[in-house]
């Protein structure tokens, strides 16, 4: 569906050709993106024993990537809504591509830490301008589906990473995925400059500076709504990242595995839960129709079914059941996330929808996800590591699975009344 507009300056095209190319240049980026994030659990092992370093070490030179993304997250996002969103999101493929090559020829301990910090970095204003980008570029009763698209690619990026870097990994080395997974990141974010941007929403209070910043910083956490969807979503983060960076590590301990078949493993149960993404953002649309509530109603549901469902699968020791658990758990985790961006985009005005989402990545990491594998790492290392340790460590995360499903519930109440001040806005082209 195509939705006709004046020329320059005028509406902003919805649907058709230029949307479809901007959604997929975005998840094709945000595939890589989460390969280059996910190729590190599954070499974690294997580089933990060539560089001597403890669990605690492995967890933290992950959480350092998300300490990147999280500090950086919301003040490139303001940035990004008034400059360029597709000449920020080319610069920063590139820029973390280029990170994520240095990390394979890392030396020690240190060497592993900054080159992820700047990977994390290059990476913090990618989804923010990805996401309002898509959310943009197609109409609102479709933006649950666009989500679900853009979505998919953290399964498929997640398994891809593992399966492909396992691989890699177990013929070449630990460093050789590093290298390999640089390329195609720099390719798309040339392409990515060729992407059709939305006009700057002129917002004379927030127009720049320390003071603008901060005005509309506060304009978003006026409303209620997001407020707690932060809250929830920091809480759900510290789970799914955790389970992320953990999952291989795991596997090998508890089933005695090599890099190569965790890595297979774990792609598997990553390529299943691709079918959550889309699922997710049907779901989130279809419900929207029928309940004024009904796209907050989703990460309610995935994230207590899946935080429930994480527990269940350390419990049964990986078996053939457990594994099977485990791929309805990634569908679970994987089927929220639609219905988040969207969410996110919903209810704030077009001004902060770049800023909004850089909240988004900001609460997510710093409020959980950021602390998750370097708590997880620090807690098995305390229960004396091995199986048993990182065993009980990542069961821990499904409780806060749960408690954020019970966070999005307390924020579903107002979205209704916050989604009515925005619903006349208009997006205008470049």
């Amino acid at each position: 569906m195509k939705h006709k507009s004046s020329d320059h300056g005028g509406q902003y095209k919805t649907g058709g050709g230029r949307a479809h190319f901007v959604l997929v240049v975005c998840t094709l980026l945000y595939i890589i993106n989460y390969m280059d994030r996910q190729v590190f659990s599954v070499i974690l092992q294997p580089m933990k024993i060539d560089l001597g370093l403890t669990d605690a070490q492995c967890g933290l030179a992950s959480t350092i990537l998300i300490f990147g993304m999280a500090f950086f997250s919301f003040p490139i996002a303001y940035l990004i809504d008034r400059w360029s969103r597709r000449k920020a999101i080319g610069l920063m493929a590139i820029f973390w591509s280029i990170a994520t090559f240095t990390t394979g020829l890392a030396k020690n301990f240190t060497g592993v830490l900054i080159p992820r910090f700047f990977v994390g970095l290059g990476e913090a204003g990618f989804v923010p301008g990805g996401t309002a980008m898509i959310s943009a570029s197609y109409p609102k009763e479709k933006r649950g589906w666009a989500m679900g698209i853009f979505h998919i690619a953290i399964p498929l990026g997640a398994a891809v990473g593992v399966i492909l870097g396992g691989i890699i990994s177990a013929k070449y080395g630990w460093r050789a995925p590093f290298l390999f997974f640089a390329i195609p990141g720099v390719i798309l974010g040339i392409l990515a400059f060729f992407m059709k941007d939305y006009k700057t929403a002129e917002q004379p209070d927030t127009a720049g500076g320390i003071k603008g910043f901060f005005t509309a910083l506060i304009d978003v956490l006026k409303l209620p709504t997001m407020r707690w969807y932060y809250l929830g979503l920091g809480i759900a983060v510290f789970m799914t990242s955790s389970v992320l960076v953990w999952l291989p590590s795991l596997m090998m301990r508890v089933l005695n595995i090599s890099e190569a078949k965790a890595g297979i493993i774990t792609g598997g149960i990553g390529l299943m839960a691709i079918l959550g993404a889309p699922l997710g953002g049907f779901l989130a649309d279809f419900w929207q129709k029928k309940n004024p509530r009904g796209r907050m109603y989703i990460p309610v549901v995935a994230y207590i079914i899946g935080g429930s469902l994480l527990i269940v699968v350390v419990l049964t020791g990986f078996s053939y059941l457990g594994i099977a658990l485990a791929c309805v758990y990634g569908i679970c985790a994987a089927m929220a996330m639609p219905a988040i961006a969207a969410i996110s985009q919903d209810v704030v005005p077009v001004a902060h929808k770049g800023l909004s989402m850089g909240l988004a990545i900001f609460a997510q990491y710093m409020l959980g996800g950021a602390w998750g594998p370097y708590i997880v790492g620090a807690v098995s290392d305390w229960l004396g590591g091995g199986a048993d340790g990182l065993s009980m460590a990542v069961m821990f995360c499904g409780l806060f699975g749960i408690v954020a499903g019970v966070l999005f519930f307390v924020a579903s109440r107002t979205y209704p009344e916050d989604l009515q001040k925005v619903k006349d806005e208009a997006i205008l082209a470049e």
